[in-house]
């Protein structure tokens, strides 16, 4: 690894086995020696596509307001869907889907939204195929890692605890051992995003605060946020509007958070006319209004949103 990164809690699998212990620092050698520890447990994969109600799900979500809209270009659609289909995961991978499906629903939903626009962004932003291919499977799997949550943190209603932050957190660092471990590769961009899709551009996420500039991390933070935003939460009882939450995409791109390249493709994606010239910008001027109740404070990240997830 390029930096050591400790965990605080325990990384454990959906059977109750734990990878490493809290304490561990992931250090290159610790992560060799645990995928190691794997080599002679071959395990079988299968399609995520076919696997439990996925399919039907993810068109579900495609075809209800907002991402209708956004997903409504049918011919784009079906090539997203199309690469989609072409995912396959070891089958303990796979069962964390059915683990939310029926743990937290929202964080089922959430994974198959982000996996799926962040797809939809990825083919106006990536012209390499190949990289596109790693960003298909890295968004589907940004937020596995919070089978190591507990699902009364992710399920809570009111604000978190400095404690309860701090396991919440540890998904990042949970998520890369799980698909280190599962992929067999410490460095395979999957696991860089579960780990990295929190951090930003301006150093001001985490877990290390680095200064972000991997392309597939930050298209997957970017819609991580944007589907947050519009979707309802836990604590928050009504969701952003798409102008409000745009506009708060935009504000953090101005401010150096997050790409500009990539807040702006995706408010293309947003607008009736989504083809619309490259050069697109959104108005600098507020008029959104944030939902009542709101406890998000402007910062996309941990450090100072008090209940974000």
């Amino acid at each position: 690894m390029d930096r050591p990164l400790q965990l605080h809690y325990p990384v454990m699998t959906l059977d109750d086995v734990e990878l490493l212990p809290a304490g561990t620092i992931l250090t290159t050698e610790t992560m060799e020696s645990l995928i190691r520890s794997l080599k002679n447990r071959p395990f079988a994969t299968r399609p995520l596509w076919t696997s439990g109600t996925i399919a039907v799900d993810l068109e579900r979500i495609c075809s209800n307001p907002p991402y209708d809209q956004i997903f409504s270009d049918s011919l784009r659609k079906r090539e997203v869907f199309e690469y989609l289909q072409q995912v396959k995961l070891v089958k303990p991978l796979l069962g964390i889907y059915d683990y939310f499906k029926t743990r937290d629903p929202y964080t089922y939903r959430h994974i198959l939204t982000v996996f799926a626009l962040s797809l939809l962004l990825s083919q106006d932003l990536i012209e390499n195929r190949s990289e596109l291919a790693m960003e298909v499977l890295s968004a589907s799997n940004h937020d596995l890692g919070k089978i190591c949550v507990p699902t009364a943190i992710l399920k809570k209603t009111t604000p978190l605890s400095e404690q309860e932050r701090q396991q919440l957190t540890h998904h990042v660092a949970a998520g890369y051992v799980l698909l280190s471990y599962y992929l067999q590769d410490p460095y395979h961009p999957a696991a860089i995003t579960a780990r990295d899709h929190h951090e930003r551009r301006d150093g001001s996420g985490y877990p290390c605060g680095i200064k972000l500039s991997n392309p597939i991390v930050e298209i997957v933070g970017a819609v991580d946020v944007f589907d947050a935003l519009i979707t309802r939460r836990p604590y928050r009882a009504h969701s952003y509007d798409l102008r409000t939450a745009l506009e708060t995409l935009s504000q953090q791109a101005d401010q150096g958070v997050l790409n500009k390249d990539i807040v702006h493709a995706l408010i293309r994606l947003n607008r009736k006319n989504p083809r619309v010239p490259d050069d697109c910008q959104f108005s600098k001027e507020l008029r959104g209004t944030p939902p009542p109740g709101n406890q998000y404070s402007g910062a996309l990240h941990l450090s100072l949103n008090k209940n974000a997830k």
